[in-house]
């Protein structure tokens, strides 16, 4: 703490009467992603025909990036790192996203990865747009 925060010489004087509100302002969603797939937290994706995979079969899929922490954000880092994998811009990397979305449906990112191109890239661009809701 600097010595203008423990003195408070840096307050500013309310004149009397003057009301504060402490509340922090809920972020509003870009008005670019407001609506879309995925930009409220949470997304179900319903395939056109059913999807297989290792015998097991997917009708739809939901995600809930909502329930994800920054523990998730990282961890994904370094999972992309130790093979090799890089992504300087998560709202555009197609790996980054197929792993946070996987996260969010508590499914391995090999199931997105295996699913035709239509599905992953409306799966991936769902957790593009709430990337880019959160101010990412």
């Amino acid at each position: 703490m600097n010595e203008e925060m423990k003195t408070g010489a840096n307050a500013t004087e309310l004149a009397p009467g003057a009301v504060v509100a402490l509340e922090p302002e809920k972020p509003a969603l870009g008005s670019s992603v407001a609506g879309l797939d995925g930009a409220s937290g949470e997304y179900v994706h319903k395939f056109k025909k059913p999807f297989e995979y290792e015998g097991k079969r997917y009708e739809t899929l939901s995600f809930n990036f909502n329930r994800l922490v920054g523990r998730d954000m990282t961890a994904i880092e370094r999972e992309m790192q130790m093979s090799g994998e890089t992504a300087y811009t998560p709202e555009t990397s197609h790996a980054y996203q197929c792993r946070l979305a996987a996260r969010a449906a508590g499914i391995m990112p090999d199931v997105l990865e295996a699913m035709p191109l239509g599905d992953f890239n409306r799966i991936t661009n769902s957790c593009r747009n709430f990337l880019l809701s959160t101010g990412y």
